[in-house]
């Protein structure tokens, strides 16, 4: 039972839960859109059973980070050893057979699930399954692997759409959907772009050749700050061009406005602090920045639900990540002595 209650708590730090809203939010915009679609467009009431899919639905994006997680720090145990020592695969506090088992075996349920929702849900989620394989692989490709994240957590947003219903008699592929899921693609691409500050003597030492790493620090964190205003300056283009045409209401605004500021302010903290202890803690604020992001989609189509969600994503994500930093201090102070270095964080 001891061995078994190590396993479990092993296993849940390693999905890292604050990453789940990344996922969770990014599917809950095709969740909303489509219960907009038939509310809205085919003025079809909302069942009880439309949503408790949504529920299974939402338990499966929210999940299916973590479960990922697995398989990615498996792939990415050579760097780690530099960048996060402290991972329960790389201190051997995870079992790598077992957890790989488990991802397996959960992975396997939500397929099966998924097909019992709508088989066409199943597309997305191998998708995304193989992207994560081929990201890890993409981290010596410059920005191309920053390319690949933002897509796979954006057939996350497809994965929302397609499992909580059935494919409405409509043209699946217009171009204000492929404009949202290239929105929510650039979002994560320029979050996960951040996370690679604190990977970067890692990566380095690794040969991932990452943007960072081919071009150095000083160039990557004034191409970050550049970097945070392109959300809002391709929607415009793509309000200019007529590509985006949903009406937008206060609440969009609200969370639009809110994330310009949360978006600069985390390329801001990485640029006063691109490597080192604080690299770390920045990503707070960048975790925010993207799963806000997403929120402001949503509020498009359920403009109080939104204002929820993004009052409940901000403190959530701040208080998961809150409580994977005091276990990566503490692990870090019995090898290294004081914590004054380390916990100077940006909250």
């Amino acid at each position: 039972m001891a061995e078994l209650k190590k396993f479990i708590f092993a296993y849940i730090k390693t999905m890292r839960l604050y990453y789940s809203f990344v996922t969770g939010i990014a599917g809950w915009i095709g969740v909303s859109f489509y219960l907009w679609l038939k509310e809205v467009r085919y003025a079809t009431p909302i069942t009880d059973d439309d949503y408790m899919r949504g529920v299974v639905v939402l338990i499966i994006l929210f999940s299916s980070w973590g479960v990922n997680q697995i398989f990615n720090d498996w792939l990415g145990i050579p760097e780690d050893r530099i960048n996060d020592p402290h991972r329960p695969m790389v201190s051997g506090e995870l079992n790598v057979k077992w957890a790989l088992t488990t991802s397996c075996v959960l992975m396997g349920i939500a397929m099966i699930v998924s097909y019992y929702l709508n088989p066409w849900s199943l597309i997305p989620i191998i998708a995304g399954f193989l992207l994560n394989f081929l990201y890890n692989y993409s981290k010596a490709w410059g920005l191309w692997a920053n390319v690949i994240f933002g897509i796979m957590i954006a057939s996350c947003s497809v994965y929302g759409f397609l499992a909580i219903g059935p494919i409405l008699d409509e043209p699946f592929f217009t171009s204000n959907r492929l404009s949202a899921f290239f929105l929510v693609a650039y979002m994560n691409g320029m979050m996960t772009y951040f996370t690679y500050f604190k990977d970067y003597e890692g990566d380095k030492a690794a040969g991932k050749d990452t943007f960072i790493v081919r071009y150095g620090v000083d160039f990557s964190k004034k191409v970050g700050i550049a970097a945070s205003f392109m959300p809002t300056v391709i929607f415009f283009a793509l309000r200019y061009a007529n590509l985006f045409p949903f009406e937008i209401n206060q609440f969009f605004v609200y969370c639009g406005v809110m994330t310009i500021f949360l978006q600069f302010w985390t390329a801001v903290i990485f640029y006063r602090n691109p490597i080192g202890p604080r690299s770390y803690y920045n990503n707070a604020k960048n975790f925010r920045a993207c799963a806000c992001g997403q929120i402001t989609i949503i509020a498009i189509f359920n403009g109080i639900l939104a204002l929820y969600l993004y009052t409940a994503t901000y403190i959530f994500i701040g208080f998961l990540f809150g409580l994977q930093r005091g276990q990566r201090t503490t692990q870090r102070t019995d090898r290294r002595g004081p914590l004054e270095p380390l916990v100077m964080a940006e909250d």
